[in-house]
C-alpha cells in the first residue's frame, strides 16, 4: 500500500476560488485519502460553494485565527500519512499526488515532498518557483536559513509535523518557512519532483503591499532558530549571517516604503533599526528636500 495524502485547504473569504482548488484536488490520478477545507471564520458564503461536493470534502469551521491556525486545525483532523498543502486560490496539476507518491516510495526517508510550481499572473504562467529559488539537494540545514527552497506547498509527514507542534500561530506570515526550518533542524529531509505540478496564483499588488512585513517576518523566524541547541558553530555563523542579510533587506524595504509615505524622518529616528538603515533614511530625507 502506498502513502496516503490528506489535502488540507485553509480558506478565508475564498468563495470565488475554493471550487477550482477543490476540483483540482478531486481530479488527481492518485486519489487523495481525504480533502479537508478549514474555514477560518469566513463570512462570504464559502460553505455554500462547497455543498455540491458533498461528502467528498470535510469542512471544518473555526473562528478566524490566521493561516497557521487553520493549517493546525487541518493537521489535527487529518488521518493520512502526509498532509498535502493547497491554498484556496491555487490548483494542483492532475498528476501531482501521483508524482509525490512515487517520490515517497523511491525515498522513504523523506518527510517533506514537494514539486516545482508555476507562477500564474493574470491567468497566465510566468516562470516557476525553482527558477527563482533553486532546490537545495545538499546541506539543507544551512540552505533553509537563506531561502524557503521547499516552497509553500509540500506534502509533510504528519507524524513528524505533529512532533514539532505544527505551525507557529504567533507568526502572521512566514509560518510555512518556519515550520520547514524546524523540521529540517530536527532531522527531516526534503525531496523535489522537478516538474511544475502546482499552480501558484500571484495577485498583483498583494505581495508588494505586505512586502515590509513579509521581510520582517523572515527576520523573526530566523531569530527564533538561534535558540536551537543542535546548531554547530559553523551553522550558527551561517544563521547569523542570514539574519544580518535579511534584517538589512527588511530595512531597505522599509526605507523605500517610508519614502512613498513621507515617513522618512520618523524612520531615521527609530532606535530599534540598524544604524545603516537609519542613515539611509536620513540621506533619503535630505535628498528629497528642495
Amino acid at each position: 500500500m502506498g502513502p496516503t495524502f490528506s489535502i488540507v485547504i485553509p480558506a478565508y473569504q475564498a468563495a470565488p476560488t475554493i471550487g477550482a482548488a477543490v476540483r483540482s484536488a478531486l481530479e488527481q490520478t492518485y486519489r487523495a485519502h481525504e480533502i479537508i477545507v478549514v474555514d477560518d471564520g469566513s463570512t462570504d458564503g464559502l460553505a455554500s460553494v462547497l455543498e455540491p461536493f458533498g461528502s467528498a470534502v470535510t469542512l471544518i469551521r473555526k473562528d478566524n485565527g490566521g493561516v497557521a491556525s487553520a493549517r493546525n486545525a487541518g493537521v489535527r483532523a487529518a488521518t493520512g500519512t502526509f498532509m498535502a498543502t493547497l491554498d484556496a486560490d491555487d490548483r494542483y496539476d492532475p498528476r501531482r499526488l501521483e508524482a509525490l507518491a512515487q517520490l515517497a516510495e523511491d525515498r522513504p526517508e523523506l518527510d517533506l515532498l514537494t514539486t516545482d510550481a508555476r507562477f500564474i499572473v493574470d491567468g497566465r504562467p510566468r516562470g516557476t518557483f525553482a527558477q527563482a529559488n533553486p532546490f537545495a539537494v545538499s546541506d539543507q540545514r544551512t540552505a533553509i536559513f537563506w531561502s524557503c527552497f521547499v516552497g509553500g506547498w509540500p506534502a509533510v509527514r504528519l507524524e513528524r509535523l505533529r512532533s514539532i507542534g505544527g505551525f507557529d500561530e504567533s507568526l502572521r506570515m512566514g509560518e510555512d518557512w518556519d515550520c520547514w526550518l524546524r523540521l529540517i533542524l530536527t532531522g527531516s529531509q526534503a525531496g523535489l519532483v522537478d516538474e511544475p505540478l502546482y499552480d501558484y496564483v500571484v495577485h498583483p499588488g498583494g505581495l508588494s503591499a505586505d512586502r515590509v512585513e513579509a521581510l520582517r517576518s523572515r527576520v523573526r523566524l530566523l531569530e527564533k532558530a538561534r535558540d536551537d541547541a543542535s546548531l554547530t558553530a559553523a551553522e550558527r555563523a551561517e544563521l547569523l549571517a542570514s539574519i544580518r542579510f535579511h534584517r538589512e533587506k527588511a530595512g531597505r524595504a522599509e526605507v523605500e516604503a517610508a519614502a512613498s509615505r513621507g515617513a522618512l524622518a520618523r524612520l531615521a529616528l527609530r532606535g530599534d533599526l540598524p544604524l545603516r538603515v537609519r542613515a539611509r533614511a536620513g540621506l533619503a530625507l535630505v535628498n528629497r528636500r528642495p
